[in-house]
């Protein structure tokens, strides 16, 4: 048998290999009854929040000579959506909206919340706009801290914009006054936006990711530059664009920290941030999801006026494929979000990559520590992420062609659900053997845009994936169950935004499609008892803020008991994700047998940059909580 074995090792290596690939990607399938016991929780009505035939619409962007023959590839992003408070009050229900077909931002009531005013669009009135630029995002923050929500629009083509808010009680646009980042404005091409104290001083901060190399006018049909270019790598791409923080300067201004990031993550294909202080440092740690090649999980070192990150990656072990490993993966980082999954109060991590069956069939993440939060920030500070991808197990690991990716508990029952918004490019003639056939093909000719495959009109790339809904069954697995409660659109989607419009505790969620129209979805379930935090903090006024008007207390957190024992944890960073901006608020489902009042711990960061911690004992509903300069708590009633 020896000599038979040693002839034929390969064969059974190969046999072996096989068998554990198929073992991997067979995904245990629910029953129907599980699926309909798991729906029955959640009920939904859809809103639209843009007309069916935009004035102008169009299916298609107009493009630069270099990327003609791909220009649905190219015209494949720019669906972005928001919720904040346009009108100054404390709850949620105004909707920013990009709509790729007529490359407008639009602000407006959400559907179901009163014809408050009139909708209107955010143009950057009196700036250059080059006619190569599209707005790709908005991302509401009060960023010169007068206690009124600005609004930041990121584009491809030129730098973003700031619009301000001005002082009056009825939004429109002339409400808001557009005035640049960087003076003079410089042609990037953006994608994703976050914001946080990232340096600890205060203030909040801003942080961008780019994708296209900067410099390169996509958009322009005139334009013949060497920027022009693709991905040279499917797995290991760093030749996009630059991913740019900048520190607060006082009133609302900016100054870029060029030497923020390590060098070997200053550039790639960004498509998400996600800004959370994973260890509990009272400092924002940053995930970067990168297209094309891996993510990187920047741990925060920072001082007040210097900022520093370090990377840090994760562990292999010995049935871990490499590309699971954070910090280390080859797939193509579309979105990330945080969320609390095993009720340890340390924020697990959420990525969604392209999951698509006999095509790219990569796998999302769904990290989770494997230590408590000081054991994690420890491990962190040694560059080490102590995290573990267990989206397998968990039943999250496929979705399609996946973009952004949203955690919340939308039946108050003190488990999140999870959703991916999916699709990439709707058409007749499917395409994916031409893809196939690129991602083969040798790194040296991936950069180039002329020997890609031709994705014009027509084309389709998993246009007709259905978005996610994942409830937790009583197994701990995830089960979708979009279809059987009518959020599973196979619209093509990009970005959710998530938070209770209607101030009822359920909450409700947006969803921006690319080239067709979005929606909101009212949350009609059965009521169930929860805990919502409106977490504010005062900004200008005196010292620290003291005396000035309140504003959302970005990068405080609240920590509650969970349900059904243990620990939930969340934390105000409302832009997480892949150009979908929740509202600024924190929500706990507080399951069938809620207490009469809930111990909450809360930790914030003041306009000095003092770090606070408090606690409160609230019932169940809404509170706004004034977090204040000395360490106390106030209800706003």
């Amino acid at each position: 048998m020896r000599p038979f074995l040693r002839r034929h090792l390969a064969r059974v290596v190969a046999l072996f290999g096989c068998a554990a690939v198929f073992a991997f990607t067979v995904v245990p399938q629910s029953s129907s009854a599980e699926r309909a016991e798991l729906a029955h929780q959640f009920s939904f009505a859809a809103a639209p929040v843009s007309p069916d035939n935009a004035p102008g619409g169009r299916h298609v962007r107009t493009v630069a000579p270099a990327y003609e023959q791909i220009r649905s590839w190219i015209s494949s992003v720019g669906a972005a959506t928001a919720l904040f408070a346009a009108d100054g009050g404390p709850v949620a229900h105004d909707v920013c909206l990009v709509d790729p077909r007529t490359d407008t931002v639009t602000v407006e009531p959400a559907p179901g919340t009163g014809a408050r005013y009139q909708p209107f669009t955010l143009t950057p009135t009196g700036l250059e706009m080059p006619s190569f630029a599209a707005p790709m995002g908005c991302l509401p923050a009060d960023v010169d801290e007068t206690g009124r929500q600005d609004v930041i629009v990121y584009y491809w083509g030129r730098s973003p914009v700031v619009f301000e808010r001005m002082p009056g009680a009825t939004p429109s646009a002339a409400a808001f006054r557009p005035r640049e980042l960087v003076s003079p404005w410089r042609v990037w091409n953006t994608n994703s936006a976050t914001i946080g104290d990232f340096d600890g001083d205060g203030h909040p901060d801003l942080v961008f990711g780019n994708y296209f190399p900067d410099g390169a006018r996509v958009l322009d049909p005139s334009a013949h530059q060497p920027e022009l270019m693709m991905n040279d790598s499917l797995s290991h791409a760093a030749n996009g664009g630059t991913l740019r923080l900048f520190r607060s300067a006082g009133s609302g201004r900016f100054a870029e920290a060029p030497d923020a990031f390590p060098p070997g993550t200053r550039t790639g294909w960004a498509l998400a941030l996600g800004a959370q202080d994973i260890g509990g440092r009272g400092l924002p740690d940053l995930y970067v999801a990168n297209d094309f090649g891996p993510d990187h999980l920047l741990v925060n070192e920072s001082t007040p006026g210097r900022v520093a990150f370090r990377a840090a990656t994760g562990t292999r072990h010995a049935t871990t494929p490499k590309s699971k490993v954070l910090g280390n993966d080859s797939f193509k980082g579309m979105g990330v979000a945080f969320a609390d999954l095993d009720a340890k109060g340390v924020p697990d991590i959420l990525v969604s990559n392209i999951t698509e069956p006999y095509a790219l069939q990569e796998s999302n993440f769904a990290y989770q520590s494997t230590m408590d939060r000081a054991g994690t920030a420890a491990r962190l500070r040694e560059g080490v992420a102590p995290y573990d991808d267990r989206s397998e197990d968990l039943g999250l690991s496929r979705t399609g062609w996946s973009w952004d990716v949203k955690a919340a508990d939308f039946a108050n029952s003190g488990s999140d659900e999870v959703m991916h918004a999916t699709g990439f490019v709707a058409g007749e003639a499917n395409r994916w053997a031409q893809l196939q056939e690129t991602a083969m093909s040798n790194d040296l000719v991936l950069s180039h845009p002329a020997l890609w495959p031709r994705f014009t009109e027509g084309a389709e790339l998993s246009g007709h994936d259905h978005n996610s809904f994942f409830a937790r069954g009583s197994d701990g697995r995830y089960v979708n169950v979009a279809d059987q409660v009518g959020v599973g659109t196979d619209a093509v989607s990009r970005a959710f935004a998530v938070g209770d419009v209607d101030g009822d505790g359920r909450l409700d969620f947006v969803v921006a499609n690319q080239w067709a129209p979005s929606a909101l979805y009212r949350n009609t379930s059965p009521a169930g008892a929860f805990l919502g935090l409106r977490l504010r903090k005062p900004v200008g006024g005196n010292a620290c803020g003291t005396g000035g008007p309140i504003s959302p207390a970005i990068g405080a957190e609240a920590e509650v008991a969970a349900p059904g024992g243990g620990k939930r944890l969340e934390q105000v960073y409302p832009a997480n994700g892949h150009n979908g901006v929740n509202a600024p608020d924190l929500h706990f489902g507080l399951g069938s047998q809620p207490p009469s009042a809930v111990p909450v711990r809360l930790a914030w960061r003041d306009g000095c940059g003092h770090r606070h911690d408090g606690s409160v004992s609230l019932p169940p509903g809404w509170h706004q909580l004034r977090l204040n300069p000395d360490g106390t708590i106030e209800e706003d009633r």
